[in-house]
């Protein structure tokens, strides 16, 4: 069977930019198809941001209770050690992620957007040929939103398969690995690393630079560092990955000697790529900025009525930008002004301990900090969170005291972005937190005195 279908806005791909930006359009009164050859939800969804917490809480979780079986903590004791049941894990987290992505399938109803469940290819910028279980769906529309998203970058020494395996497959692992490497010490790699340790595998980390985490300041990154110490994470630095072995990983380590790292499994996680290939992208002329598509302060492509959001457009590659350009696009499609101007975009590592970054770091020109230390906070140590040495760190301008950055590291510390983006989005100084009267005892306290370290009259600390 062959269909065609004429709308005003064709979305091509259902993560958290695609089904964003459909939505928005539904509710503006734009007649909306959505194109997606997978689940809806996207990568965040269905394999990314959501499975990861979840299985990063249970494994929190699971380790506390081997703590206290170990040893009694805060009066409380086990007479035996937890039991792991990994593939009941699994389904929970399964069910976390089924449950969300009805949930979106319901919104996309509601704001009457046909979704398409098809893998699409564009013959022109304004055509598609969606291949479903019924037959081919052409799709002619005036506007076309690309939301493509991103794939897992793979080594050439290491091809998937087998015992190696991406993030996507170490979320559905049918048993826990005695003994795990993973190549990469950035996010996702000591994300899903360390939930892997709390749950019992006997985890090694593989970096080929200096450090872990290069992307955030060795302040914000010590504490984790010493985490994975104190567990017995091992870390091979300025360390490459050769290729598979019978028993594990060869890796030639900084001194020149190759060694064979035993592994029931091998994570690679050395970043993410746009997904540009596969869906005719060679046929709709689009400028290209290196490996993603070029846009414009809208999220304009080269080609007129072309727009492109989230991953396939640059760094950051997050889903919460992805969403924030599909907004943005829908009403200009709809005849609002908008441009896609953050100050500031949140990025939060969901490590041991957390890490949160939000605008301009410490050490820039013309520029002060406040440090506070999660110790002295009153709310943490009664969570037995002030010990790990977390802190919030406030970044302001040296003349007038306003906001640029905040960085934070510390547990539960991401439940304080948004409190962080908002101060820097509305161009808050120091002495405005400074007003706010904190809730006591809370985390945000924090967030306070270390805007009141950049003053010099701290309380507590």
């Amino acid at each position: 069977m062959s269909e065609v279908i004429k709308t005003k806005v064709l979305v091509v791909g259902g993560g958290p930019g695609g089904y964003v930006a459909a939505i928005r359009c539904g509710q503006l009164g734009l007649d909306t198809v959505l194109v997606e050859g997978d689940q809806l939800g996207g990568t965040c969804l269905i394999r990314g941001c959501i499975p990861s917490k979840a299985m990063i809480h249970a494994a929190s979780e699971f380790s506390s209770m081997v703590e206290i079986a170990r040893k009694p903590q805060f009066g409380i004791s086990l007479t035996s050690p937890p039991e792991l049941d990994l593939a009941g894990t699994v389904a929970w987290k399964d069910s976390i992620v089924n449950r969300l992505n009805t949930g979106v399938g319901a919104l996309l109803k509601r704001a009457k957007v046909k979704v398409i469940e098809g893998w699409g290819r564009f013959s022109d910028a304004k055509t598609c040929q969606v291949e479903t279980s019924d037959g081919t769906v052409t799709i002619q529309s005036e506007h076309v939103i690309l939301a493509t998203g991103s794939a897992p970058v793979e080594l050439p020494v290491l091809p998937m398969g087998g015992k190696v395996i991406s993030s996507a497959e170490a979320l559905s692992l049918a048993e826990l690995p005695r003994k795990l490497v993973v190549v990469g010490a950035g996010y996702i790699g000591l994300e899903l690393g360390i939930a892997y340790a709390k749950l019992g595998s006997d985890v090694t980390v593989v970096e080929s630079t200096d450090r872990i985490l290069p992307l955030y300041d060795k302040q914000l990154v010590e504490p984790v560092r010493q985490w994975l110490e104190k567990h017995g994470v091992k870390l091979h630095l300025n360390a490459c990955a050769k290729g598979e072995r019978d028993d594990g990983l060869a890796v030639e380590l900084d001194d020149g000697n190759e060694v064979v790292l035993p592994a029931d499994n091998i994570l690679v996680t050395v970043g993410r790529k746009p997904l540009t290939e596969g869906w005719g992208m060679e046929n709709m002329v689009l400028e290209m900025d290196g490996r993603f598509v070029k846009v414009d302060e809208q999220c304009a492509t080269s080609t007129k009525n072309v727009w492109a959001i989230g991953d396939l457009v640059g760094e950051p590659m997050l889903a919460h930008k992805a969403s924030a350009q599909g907004e943005v696009v829908a009403e200009i499609i709809a005849g609002k002004k908008r441009r896609f101007d953050p100050v500031a975009i949140p990025a939060v590592c969901f490590t041991e301990p957390e890490i949160v970054s939000v605008g301009v770091d410490a050490g820039a020109p013309n520029t002060t900090t406040g440090v506070f230390p999660m110790a002295a906070n009153g709310r943490a140590l009664s969570m037995n969170a002030g010990d790990s040495g977390g802190f919030v760190r406030v970044v302001a301008h040296s003349g007038t005291h306003r906001i640029l950055g905040v960085q934070a590291v510390g547990a539960h510390i991401s439940e304080l972005t948004a409190a962080f983006t908002t101060a820097i989005e509305m161009g808050a100084t120091v002495g405005d937190i400074e007003s706010i009267i904190q809730a006591h005892p809370t985390m945000g306290e924090m967030f306070q005195e270390a805007s009141l370290k950049v003053l010099g009259h701290a309380i507590h600390a």
